[in-house]
């Protein structure tokens, strides 16, 4: 059996005593100058996941970042109760650091229903078998910044097409399509593999945008930022089994790009769907 997922703690945040409505939980380890915002979008999952009844599950979340992150200091996730229907309930969730909100947030929540059932298929790509493992391609280069993004996000990545580290695609295609899984296992507790799904949801969404103009991670000066991110939920998906990641970039402009992307399971059905729109800079 797998060893349990070193991102476990981090996302199974805990209520603060006193304080109703209330959760806290580590950081991830310092692999970034900055908080990760995949870390905070899946807490802020947990957190208000902890406040409806559990057979109602979190269809939908939208999130605006307001604020850089400080892997230094402890993040409290405040939920509000904004309205519980017959099948429905909302929340709106703030991350906050010194009582500062860094992330805001709004998540819907469905009991299970009966209804239409249609999904887009997914592409034909390889096996993640058939792949490399990102971690062995950072390994392999000689980057001061290859040894810090291999080591830190807890998960297998594992791009189809090349990786943007270092060197760029000479495609300049505006799409791609990753597998990832976490590295460990984690319970069966549905509300955590969601989360964890948008954790992971925030590595790779930005690069098509850098594909489609031949950028790449390490371009001198590159400043790339998320700004909101939403994310809806389609169908039960295990976050420490195979999932593959297909990007596009529809736009670019005003010194941001936006992307959606697919999420498939190894059956290949769609589980989720992802947009985000973030800030990319150049000197």
């Amino acid at each position: 059996m797998s060893e349990p997922s070193p991102l476990l703690p981090v996302l199974d945040v805990h209520p603060v005593p006193g304080a109703a409505d209330v959760f806290t939980a580590p950081n991830l380890p310092h692999w970034r100058p900055r908080l990760f915002g995949g870390q905070v979008l899946g807490q802020a999952t947990v957190a208000a996941s902890r406040t409806v009844p559990a057979e109602r599950a979190v269809h939908s979340l939208h999130a605006y970042f307001l604020r850089p992150g400080d892997p230094e200091v402890p993040v409290r996730f405040a939920v509000e109760r904004l309205r519980d229907g017959r099948s429905f309930s909302a929340r709106r969730v703030q991350a906050l650091q010194d009582g500062v909100p860094i992330l805001s947030g709004i998540a819907s929540f469905q009991e299970a229903a009966p209804g239409l059932e249609h999904a887009e298929p997914a592409p034909e790509v390889p096996e993640p078998e058939e792949l490399t493992s990102d971690v062995e391609l950072l390994d392999a280069l000689e980057h001061p910044m290859a040894r810090q993004l291999g080591r830190g996000r807890l998960t297998d990545v594992r791009h189809v097409e090349p990786a943007l580290y270092v060197t760029a695609d000479g495609q300049r295609r505006a799409h791609q399509a990753v597998w990832m899984r976490l590295d460990g296992a984690l319970p069966e507790d549905p509300v955590l593999h969601r989360a964890a799904l948008a954790y992971a949801s925030d590595f790779t969404v930005l690069e098509p945008v850098l594909r489609r103009h031949g950028l790449v991670w390490a371009t001198p000066g590159l400043s790339v930022a998320s700004l909101d991110h939403a994310m809806w939920w389609h169908r039960p998906a295990r976050a420490d089994e195979w999932f593959l990641y297909v990007a596009q970039s529809p736009n670019a402009t005003g010194a941001r790009g936006l992307s959606t992307a697919r999420v498939y399971d190894r059956q290949r059905r769609l589980v989720a769907s992802v947009a985000q729109e973030g800030m990319l800079r150049l000197p």
